[in-house]
């Protein structure tokens, strides 16, 4: 695997703020998430080139946020297939989609640049799916809509391995955006009861510790809900109930001054709506 920065994505880091994972078999090689721009794409696959002669098959989509996809395009080019959850069309085909693309050919340049662009699935996927390569199982499954509609998740049986996307933060406080907390909750549940040695997260270093790193972001957004769902319950004002909140346990984590406030504001108004 290769490790982001625990950063927001930049020009000076080249939008290197991801994870991305690969698994080389003696038939080729899958690999899950493509990274923030065709250039670390590109080095990348020189990375896995510089492993095996085996062929880049799949690439696995766990999700289509901006800094797992924008390398998608380098992995077309030399024949991989796309895998991604069918939701996802919904984000690609969006205005959003376009716009943030847009504001990343000029915040990112020259990293991602007028030849940057979304790609299409080859297969896009509604439930579980299994793919065998090279003796192993890819067990590709969706967990969505959680950290976004169309998560999905990656496990390998054989070595206890997880490739969890941005379900899983390590090490760093999680990107909530708009995020259904209480279903990601629940994904996070049902992941803790995979038979898991190893995961390989969506940012952060890889653990093996999976129950405890699985905890630690589940841990993080019931707290979220409970702080920000008892103040909007009892209609305290958000700057309010912010600045009275203990956030001792998570304070110390990278990206914390970054994405907690936003984080909080945004449970702050889902509770909101929920409590209606």
């Amino acid at each position: 695997m290769v490790q982001g920065e625990s950063a927001l994505g930049s020009a000076a880091n080249r939008n290197f703020i991801s994870n991305a994972a690969f698994v080389v078999t003696p038939e080729g090689v899958l690999v899950v998430d493509a990274l923030g721009s065709p250039g670390l794409a590109e080095e990348l696959i020189a990375a896995i080139r510089g492993i095996t002669p085996a062929p880049i098959k799949w690439v696995v989509a766990t999700h289509y946020h901006a800094d797992h996809i924008y390398g998608l395009q380098a992995f077309k080019a030399i024949g991989a297939q796309v895998i991604a959850e069918q939701d996802a069309q919904l984000y690609l085909h969006s205005e959003t989609a376009a716009l943030r693309l847009q504001a990343s050919r000029e915040e990112l340049f020259p990293w991602i640049d007028e030849k940057t662009r979304l790609v299409e699935a080859d297969r896009w996927i509604s439930g579980p799916v299994t793919l065998q390569l090279g003796g192993l199982d890819f067990v590709i499954q969706p967990a969505g809509p959680a950290h976004t509609p169309e998560d999905l998740v990656v496990y390998v049986p054989q070595l206890k391995l997880l490739m969890a996307g941005d379900l899983v933060f390590r090490a760093r406080v999680p990107f909530v955006g708009q995020a259904d907390s209480g279903r990601w909750i629940g994904a996070l549940d049902r992941l803790l009861s995979f038979d898991t040695r190893v995961i390989i997260p969506g940012h952060g270093p890889v653990s093996t510790t999976a129950r405890e790193d699985l905890q630690m972001t589940r841990d993080y957004l019931a707290y979220l809900r409970k702080t920000m769902g008892d103040a909007a319950r009892d209609m305290q004002p958000f700057e309010e109930a912010y600045a009275a909140t203990d956030w001792s346990r998570f304070s110390k984590l990278p990206l914390f001054g970054a994405a907690n406030r936003i984080n909080a504001y945004n449970t702050y108004l889902l509770m909101e709506q929920s409590a209606r």
